[in-house]
């Protein structure tokens, strides 16, 4: 039986049900074609180096899964080899649920979510902490953020994959947004400065 890299999220009861619910042809033609990417290609490179967030999902022994919100400059999730990413790790609320989760099962997973673009990425892997290796540190330290790296956190990637637009709603970062809404005040300004001159020279009644 042929082993492909959607493997690790096509299950045989996930493929089950996909030929329950009519899709399997679908994806099967996927699997034998291009199929799922397990290295870095350009694309992922360059969509990572405009991301300032991801969620990291782990999971305990038992299998209890755990999503955590992870922000920093863009680029902030770097990549260090063709199937290796990785991210520095700094003081938080010190409950260290992910850490835990990592010391007894590595499997991971990273969603990437491009809100303005409509655009995401499922990457599907292993990750490990990494303690006091200062080179990874400072390869992984974000210039625009003060706090000290703790450690670093890698992530091996198994397969990847980037699919349909359809139900993304549309989000902005506030740094996109902020030049434009000072755009728009600066225009509002001269209009008003406009019409109370037009007034004071008596061009405008009322």
């Amino acid at each position: 039986m042929s082993s492909y890299p959607s493997d690790v999220a096509f299950t045989p009861a996930v493929k089950s049900i996909q030929t329950d619910k009519g899709s399997r042809a679908s994806y099967a033609k996927v699997e034998s074609g291009r199929g799922w990417n397990t290295q870095v290609t350009p694309e992922l490179n360059q969509f990572l180096g405009t991301l300032d967030m991801f969620y990291f999902g782990t999971a305990n022994g038992a299998g209890q899964p755990y999503i955590q919100y992870r922000g920093g400059s863009p680029g902030f999730l770097k990549v260090l080899g063709e199937r290796q990413l990785g991210f520095a790790d700094f003081r938080g609320n010190q409950q260290y649920i992910t850490l835990g989760n990592l010391s007894e099962n590595p499997r991971a997973f990273i969603f990437l979510m491009d809100y303005a673009n409509q655009r995401r990425v499922k990457l599907w892997g292993t990750a490990r902490v990494v303690e006091g290796d200062d080179e990874l540190n400072r390869q992984l330290a974000d210039p625009e953020y003060p706090g000290t790296v703790e450690r670093a956190i890698v992530f091996d990637i198994d397969a990847w994959d980037m699919n349909c637009p359809q139900h993304i709603h549309r989000r902005f970062r506030q740094t996109d947004i902020a030049p434009v809404v000072e755009g728009l005040k600066q225009r509002i300004a001269e209009l008003e400065a406009q019409l109370a001159e037009a007034r004071a020279g008596g061009m405008i009644l009322g």
